[in-house]
């Protein structure tokens, strides 16, 4: 997805910048921002725009990203009015493409109607992805560049905008594990930061465990079994996945934890059974690397019931309320007896990470490091 910026009132580059910023917090992480060049006014007599192209990815429709970019418009001073003509603004951003696909509503056009016509939109678009191959324009953006009549004289400026992204440094991080009850959304969290800041994914193979189903029709017979398949599969996993580091990633980032066998076996199994899988959980996992920072995010049981309905595993459907609260309380318990664990615990009772990417960001801020502004 492709967006263009441009301003010619007050502090243009302060408002590129703010712009920049809530397009981050809003809409979604910026892939690439082009230079800002100086132009002239198209269409009409006034002061020199500044302007820029961003590419950014994100989860929004077109037409929620079209309220989203005019919400930013009108937060940064922009009044629109009645005349029908080009005029004087101090931020203007206009969706230029999304994807592939082609709109045309009554208050939305995409790709935009007039970008193949103006310089000032074409030539940092060029900067970003000139080789690049448009599907929708059957070319690449420097032909198409090429192809342009605008004789319109550009400046390219000296100074960049700023990423907000570069201000949040999880790379700091070497591993980093995300846990919760059933339901919390651990590996949600764990994929959207993996994706947005370059992070190894590390994610619990729980869906080939051929006990669960069974466990939550019959837990006092293959409760033992169960956990001991767990302990295995996530040794073994850990094992490889730690012990191969992606030189192309920055960190790791896991949906669960090996202590996650401890707390769940502690719940299922009975005293003599729990105290044998204590004695292999401590032998196996003596030498595996802990996570430098542990998150645990809380749930209240209403959310948990509610998001685990949502997703429909049939072999979920008996989950009782108390059992949630008994691997709650399991957690809260060793969280309290880590005295050399880093752990952050962040209540998202309230939000919804996966649909507000605010809510999202406000789990990044409470990481730590000083992150997002």
């Amino acid at each position: 997805m492709y967006l263009s910026l441009g301003s010619n009132q007050g502090n243009t580059y302060d408002l590129l910048n703010k712009a920049v910023q809530l397009l981050f917090e809003h809409v979604g992480p910026l892939i690439k921002i082009s230079p800002v060049y100086k132009s002239p006014a198209w269409g009409f007599e006034a002061p020199d725009f500044h302007n820029c192209v961003v590419k950014m990815s994100t989860s929004l429709s077109p037409s929620s990203l079209l309220k989203k970019t005019q919400y930013i418009e009108k937060k940064l001073g922009r009044v629109k009015s009645d005349n029908k003509g080009y005029e004087s603004r101090h931020i203007d951003i206009d969706i230029l493409l999304y994807g592939d696909l082609i709109v045309n509503e009554p208050n939305l056009s995409i790709p935009h109607p007039l970008m193949l016509d103006r310089k000032f939109v074409l030539q940092p678009l060029v900067d970003i992805c000139g080789d690049e191959f448009s599907e929708v324009f059957s070319k690449t953006y420097s032909s198409i560049f090429e192809d342009c009549k605008d004789q319109s004289k550009l400046t390219r400026q000296s100074k960049w905008l700023k990423n907000p992204i570069d201000n949040i440094d999880l790379s700091s991080y070497n591993y980093i594990a995300i846990e919760g009850n059933i339901g919390a959304g651990k590996t949600s969290l764990a994929t959207m930061i993996s994706e947005e800041f370059n992070a190894k994914l590390i994610l619990e193979r729980f869906k080939d465990n051929p006990f669960l189903p069974k466990f939550y029709k019959e837990p006092d017979r293959f409760a033992f079994p169960l956990e001991m398949s767990f302990l295995a599969d996530r040794y073994q996993q850990l094992l490889d996945d730690i012990g191969q580091y992606d030189l192309f990633k920055d960190f790791m980032c896991a949906d669960y934890d090996r202590y996650k066998s401890l707390i769940f076996a502690q719940v299922t199994l009975q005293e003599e059974e729990f105290a044998l899988y204590k004695r292999l959980h401590e032998m196996m996992y003596r030498e595996m690397p802990q996570p430098d920072l542990y998150i645990y995010l809380y749930q209240n049981t209403e959310r948990l019931l509610s998001n685990i309905k949502k997703r429909g595993r049939a072999y979920e459907k008996g989950i009782a309320p108390e059992y949630l609260e008994k691997i709650n309380q399991g957690y809260l318990d060793f969280i309290k007896s880590q005295h050399n664990l880093n752990v952050k615990i962040i209540d998202i009772s309230s939000l919804d990470f996966v649909e507000n990417r605010e809510d999202f960001l406000s789990i990044i801020n409470k990481l730590g490091k000083g992150l997002v502004n």
